[in-house]
Parts: C-alpha cells; sequence; structure tokens
C-alpha cells in the first residue's frame, strides 16, 4: 500500500457484507468474502462512473441521487455475491424457475442477473419508502381526528418517522444473522480509520480504531430521515396539504431533493472537524450502536484485505 504518514480523510469506503466486505477506492471496487473454508475469495473490478460520460450528473444535489442509487445497486449486487458461498442448511441447489430461464434466453446470463439486481433494488428502495414515509403518512392523519392544525400534523409525522427508523434499526440489530453482518460493519469503519490516521495496516493497529465513522451509510441514512423532517415542515406549513395520498406524492417529490441535500451535507460534515459539525454528525453516530459492532481478528484481516486492493498507488488520489 502507498505510505502514508500523516492523518487525512479518504474517499475510499465500503459496506459489510454476509461473511465479507465490499470496499471501493477512486477507481476500484473489491469483494472480499471469507468461506467457510476459512480461505478468501476476492472479486476485484475497474470502476466506471457516469458522470464521466455525462458531466452534468457530477453536479451538486444531482449527484448525490446518482451516487444513492449507484451504491443501491452495486450494494445489493456484492451481498447477493457474497450469499453465494453460505447457501442454508439443508438448501439444495434448485432448478431454475422458467422466469429464471426465460430471462436468461432473451436477456443472457449477464444481463439477466443485472436486471434481477435492479428488480431487487426498486423493491428495497419501494419498501424503505413504504416504512419510511408512506406510513407516517397514513399514521399522521390520525392526528386531525384530534385537531386540525398543521403544525400538530407535521409534528406527528415527524416523530413517527424517527421512531420507525430508530425501531427498525433496533430491530435489526437484534437478529442472529444481522449480528456478524454488524460485525463486519465494525470492521470496515476501523480499517479506514486506521488509514486515515497513517498507521500501518496491522490487526493490532486497526482493533485500537474507533468503530462509530461520521461518514457512515447509517449516518447518512439519519441525515435523509432529519432533512426530510425540516424540508417537509416547511413545505406543508406554507402549503397545507390534509389528503393523505396527495401529502405522499408531495413526500415522494421532495424525495430527490432531500436526498441531495443529504448527500452534500455529508461531504461537508466528513471534511471538517469543528464543534458544529460535531452537533450534526452526533445523532448519526449514536444510531450506529446499533449496526455496527466489535469485530474479531479474522474480520479486520478481511476489512485489511479489501482495501489495501482499492488503493491508489499515488500518494492522495484518495484524498476526501
Amino acid at each position: 500500500m502507498p505510505k502514508q504518514e500523516q492523518k487525512f480523510k479518504t474517499m475510499c469506503g465500503g459496506q459489510a457484507l454476509i461473511e465479507g466486505i465490499m470496499m471501493r477506492g477512486p477507481k476500484k471496487q473489491a469483494v472480499v468474502v471469507r468461506k467457510p473454508d476459512g480461505e478468501l475469495e476476492i472479486e476485484e473490478k475497474e470502476l466506471q462512473f457516469i458522470k464521466d460520460k455525462h458531466p452534468i450528473l457530477g453536479w451538486p444535489l444531482i449527484r448525490g441521487v446518482v451516487n444513492f442509487a449507484d451504491s443501491m445497486y452495486n450494494g445489493v449486487t456484492a451481498l447477493m455475491y457474497s450469499a453465494q458461498f453460505f447457501p442454508e442448511d439443508g438448501e439444495e441447489e434448485e432448478e431454475p424457475s422458467r422466469f429464471e430461464n426465460w430471462l436468461n434466453r432473451h436477456l443472457g446470463s449477464e444481463k439477466a442477473t443485472a436486471f434481477i439486481t435492479a428488480l431487487a433494488v426498486i423493491l428495497g428502495m419501494g419498501m424503505s419508502i413504504g416504512l419510511f414515509f408512506l406510513l407516517p403518512t397514513l399514521l399522521g392523519t390520525a392526528i386531525t381526528v384530534l385537531t386540525p392544525s398543521m403544525l400538530a400534523r407535521n409534528l406527528a409525522e415527524s416523530l413517527l418517522k424517527i421512531l420507525i427508523f430508530v425501531t427498525y434499526l433496533a430491530l435489526c440489530s437484534r437478529m442472529g444473522e444481522m449480528k456478524r453482518v454488524f460485525s463486519y460493519h465494525g470492521a470496515e469503519h476501523k480499517t479506514i480509520f486506521c488509514y486515515e490516521a497513517g498507521l500501518p495496516l496491522t490487526v493490532e493497529n486497526v482493533r485500537k480504531q474507533p468503530r462509530h465513522h461520521p461518514r457512515c451509510g447509517t449516518s447518512f441514512l439519519f441525515m435523509v430521515i432529519a432533512i426530510s423532517i425540516i424540508v417537509s415542515t416547511v413545505v406543508f406549513a406554507i402549503w397545507p396539504v390534509y389528503n393523505a395520498f396527495l401529502r405522499f406524492l408531495a413526500h415522494l417529490a421532495m424525495l430527490p431533493l432531500i436526498v441531495g441535500v443529504s448527500y452534500e451535507f455529508n461531504r461537508w460534515a466528513g471534511r471538517h472537524d469543528g464543534p458544529i459539525t460535531r452537533v450534526f454528525i452526533a445523532p448519526g453516530l449514536w444510531l450506529q450502536n446499533f449496526t455496527t459492532f466489535e469485530p474479531d481478528d479474522s474480520m479486520i484481516e478481511v476489512g485489511i484485505r479489501a482495501l489495501e486492493l482499492v488503493l491508489p498507488e499515488k500518494q492522495g488520489e484518495d484524498a476526501w
């Protein structure tokens, strides 16, 4: 790896998988999975960014939506890749369904896989929108039975969004299958911290690092929820909408702007250390208690290997 002698912030980051970690650098992506036999399975690929072909997609606000969709797609792809090494107990290899055979015949295996991945991303985003936006909107209509106040309804929806989000993370953290994934999440954070501190990437050095990172996806999702509360409160104060369906459509219309603003705020907070930014990132760091656990040494080894594979040859090329 390139020698890094002083602290800095890197654009390298990743995602926890099933018994593995995906890391993305400025030019490469690597997926490292520890197979049941203890060996490491590695998949590497060169990154191609759509903003290089269409520069407008790299503009502020727009790039947040583009990068979010890209990270969702690549994240699901990597998760599906890691899952194939760990079939469920007693699970036998199944014959492809008629639908899968039809896709393979008409699209080819690679395009069929891409289609299924895109479908999984769309379904996942749909479920998230339903859980964190549609459900609070519907439940918030109950407030109109007690009072017609738009302020009370906005407040109720805001509290419901936060409550549902925190409850969702808390329940996920208690699932046995997710605990190891969240431990790999901790290994990813610790590895990044070790590299940013300018220390050699060794298990001993990584183990000492904190597991809560300010540029974590958990913090980003909380920022999306928080900014959606601010934006919707202002919009509905100016333009009161009482119909639940119309309010939900308004939430959907505002979502791209909210994601774009959240992304830009995350970039700003990630580049600045100060009392103001510490206050803003504190809730996201606290929520990482649900999504990052302490890793064991074997998980740290996976994080180190994944990061080493995506580091640029030229020092500083990955500076945030």
